[in-house]
């Protein structure tokens, strides 16, 4: 059985039996997390991009794991020189690893390590599309709305689309609705929202639109699960 775990924020779990891929692990500051970084033992890492909300404890993790980061060159590379094992990827690139295929989409944002007063760029940013166990899912990452989620939706039969609602930096309610109706995924789950003051929206408002659209959708809170 495949299970998706909400940590909140941008960071979810993804397991079966044998694997643990673990999304955007920002947990050390994130307000809303439920576990502890030092808690989590995956197997494979995969980050959307180098914001700290995001790249959060992958490399800790990774070091004290062994676990694989996946992500942008760039910043797969970045990862690497900070002791991490990674393997690095690009948009519309695949690869078949142990627990199943990995193929990166694109995402409108940007993609930098802030590092005092320096900004070290980490390359374009990225959403997943996660081929495991028979399943297909889709982590959106930090992205505004573009037309191509159309495309997304035509090229996978998505079990589950992780779509950020959060507005300010990523797409708000209103063009999440309108990514969900393209991608057509058999579940919704809405991500990156009250964290922070100036991304707090209502997550049941937007899963009541999408049953408004006949879409589903779920709400999932910091620690719960759904079979997939």
């Amino acid at each position: 059985m495949l299970k998706l775990t909400y940590h909140s924020h941008a960071c979810f779990s993804l397991t079966n039996s044998t694997y643990h891929i673990l999304f955007d692990p920002f947990i050390t500051g994130n307000p809303l997390c439920e576990i502890q970084a030092a808690d989590v033992n995956p197997t494979h890492i995969l980050v959307t991009h180098g914001h700290g909300d995001h790249l959060g404890d992958a490399v800790d993790i990774a070091k004290r794991t062994g676990a694989v980061i996946i992500a942008p060159n760039e910043l797969a590379i970045y990862c690497q020189f900070k002791g991490a094992k990674v393997h690095p990827m690009h948009i519309g690139g695949a690869y078949n690893f142990e627990f199943g295929k990995v193929k990166l989409t694109p995402a409108w944002h940007g993609s930098a390590v802030i590092d005092g007063e320096n900004i070290i760029y980490t390359g374009n940013p990225c959403g997943f599309v996660v081929e495991m166990d028979n399943k297909q899912i889709y982590h959106a990452g930090d992205t505004g709305l573009f037309g191509d989620m159309k495309l997304i939706g035509e090229m996978f039969d998505l079990d589950c689309a992780l779509l950020p609602i959060g507005d300010n930096f990523v797409m708000g309610p209103e063009d999440a609705l309108i990514a969900a109706k393209m991608l057509q995924a058999k579940l919704n789950v809405p991500m990156h929202y009250n964290t922070f003051p100036v991304i707090e929206q209502d997550p049941n408002k937007f899963v009541d639109n999408l049953r408004k659209n006949s879409l589903k959708g779920k709400v999932l809170e910091p620690g719960e699960s759904v079979d997939l």
